[in-house]
């Protein structure tokens, strides 16, 4: 029995924690007394008590986020009412700032600021020594020389069933005020040859999905172009020897699970793309590589007051660039609410991403995350956050209430209509034929005559969802005709015949592939 458990509540089972993996590969002589058990906030806060109780802890340590902050609230109240003498620790983001916020501070012994790689093993050294430990301990940022990689933690469980997340580098040069990376003393580089030997050795066990966590993956070209190397080195390749392309997602649903080809994510600095990197990314096969692209706003005025730099004319450039290439999905980041943004730039801003097609655009909500510079705006533009996580901005000065309810129904129907990829041929069909040449006044017409229709955002099922994009598109004036050509060709495209709302099933049946095909209408 592990007489410390280091544990978290993930958002969903497919996420794998690097923060607890990091923690347990540098507890040293205690690692073989330590073990990782995860859960998520999904499951019952008492369930999640009893299984960690079941080891017979004397430690129990929690990297507590925004995500899962009023959860691990239950499950340590619980801890404490039934087994008071478990020690407990705190450590990550949410409490990095101070617990006034939570109901953590009476419930636990010790509370981590900052990283706590190198700390974790002392602070619970002496917790089992029986001797006193400060109740709140700084974890700072550490050098990453004197870490011991974590990524022989990830089991073979781990390879098999979840997204297993690296790091070749920690922090941000950069200093957006509305994020916690802004808070960073420059970037720290983990020594390359370690991270990719550590790197080979997940590939040899069979690791295939890598998603990199680093804020600024492309700022060392170098690096980067060493890393990119590395897994066009390693790429399987088919008789021919080309590469193999990964499985679509329509292929998995088909039945094929996985094959052995890779599937990369990182987050990369939008303005920076030179020609090294270039070169490098277009050997990669079609759907092998995702970008995370923070563009948040193209507003002048914005990226000043948010201390955010970016040259937009190269970041453009960069976007087409790889838009013509075709092969690598963008998903790019746009945030409603910025101070010095109104509703006007924001579908500026929108409209200028949109017409560069990347793969999909995230539209998010800004938030007051504790600790981060942001929170200097709040009173000269009349910001009201949200006090309970995700701590999201309720009204400003440009974005009164109702306004700001409005945007969050237009960011949650973009996710369900947009970026599922559900009805692309539908999607244009509706920007193109709105009395305006903007996309982003189209869509938000689009959401408010969703919102008007339906009175609710959520549990939608699919036939729903395509009846209700037919009866817009008729609402626009489009011939019925050319809107059920456009949705049932993205019915065969996306493999949902099945799901063809009645008033659509025979122009549904008449198109599927052939009569033996998995997609067919459902009787």
């Amino acid at each position: 029995m592990p007489d410390i458990i280091l544990a978290t509540l993930n958002a969903r089972y497919s996420h794998a924690s690097l923060g607890l993996r990091c923690l347990r590969a540098n507890m040293g002589d205690l690692r073989d007394r330590s073990a990782i058990r995860e859960f998520t906030i999904n499951d019952p806060a008492a369930r999640i008590a009893e299984r960690l109780l079941a080891d017979s802890p004397r430690i129990i340590g929690f990297g507590v986020y925004i995500w899962n902050l009023r959860e691990t609230e239950r499950v340590v109240s619980i801890l404490k009412a039934v087994a008071p003498d478990v020690r407990i620790i705190i450590g990550g983001p949410e409490v990095s700032f101070g617990t006034d916020h939570t109901r953590l501070g009476s419930d636990v012994d010790v509370v981590v600021s900052g990283e706590g790689d190198l700390v974790i093993a002392d602070i619970c050294r002496t917790l089992l020594a029986g001797e006193p430990v400060p109740r709140a301990v700084k974890g700072g940022k550490p050098a990453v020389a004197a870490m011991v990689l974590p990524y022989d933690e990830y089991t073979d469980e781990d390879l098999r069933q979840r997204i297993i997340y690296v790091e070749a580098s920690r922090g941000c040069p950069f200093t957006c005020e509305f994020c916690l990376s802004s808070l960073d003393d420059g970037v720290r580089t983990f020594a390359l040859d370690e991270f990719l030997a550590a790197m080979s050795r997940l590939v040899d066990r069979g690791c295939r999905t890598f998603k990199f966590v680093d804020r600024t993956f492309n700022l060392k070209p170098t690096t980067c172009e060493r890393i990119l190397g590395f897994f066009l080195e390693r790429w399987p390749r088919s008789a021919d020897g080309t590469l193999v392309v990964p499985l679509s997602g329509r292929q998995m649903d088909q039945g094929n699970t996985r094959n052995d080809a890779f599937f990369l994510h990182f987050e990369m600095i939008p303005d920076r793309l030179p020609e090294g990197i270039r070169t490098l990314i277009a050997q990669f096969p079609a759907g092998a590589v995702q970008f995370e692209i923070g563009i948040q706003s193209f507003t002048p005025e914005v990226g000043v007051n948010i201390s955010r730099r970016m040259d937009t004319a190269r970041t453009e450039t960069n976007l087409a660039w790889l838009r013509d290439l075709g092969t690598v999905h963008v998903h790019a980041d746009l945030i409603i609410g910025l101070p010095g943004e109104t509703l006007s730039s924001f579908l500026l801003s929108y409209d200028r991403l949109y017409r560069q097609r990347p793969g999909e655009i995230q539209v998010g909500i800004l938030k007051l995350l504790r600790g981060t510079p942001l929170i200097r705006h709040v009173e000269p533009f009349a910001m009201a956050f949200n006090p309970e996580p995700p701590y999201d901005l309720l009204a400003s000065r440009d974005f009164p209430f109702a306004l700001m309810q409005r945007c969050k129904r237009f960011a949650r129907y973009h996710e369900l209509f947009v970026n599922s990829d559900r009805f692309p041929r539908a999607i244009d069909l509706i920007v193109n034929s709105a009395l305006t040449d903007s996309p982003g006044t189209a869509l938000l017409a689009f959401s408010d005559w969703l919102w008007d229709q339906t009175g609710q955002e959520h549990s939608m099922a699919l036939p729903r969802q395509y009846d209700l994009v037919l009866d817009h598109l008729l609402s626009l004036g489009v011939e019925e005709s050319a809107a059920t050509s456009a949705l049932v060709a993205d019915f065969v495209d996306q493999g949902h015949l099945r799901h063809a709302p009645a008033r659509l099933r025979a122009a549904a049946e008449a198109a599927r592939p052939h009569p033996g095909a998995r997609h067919a209408v459902a009787p």
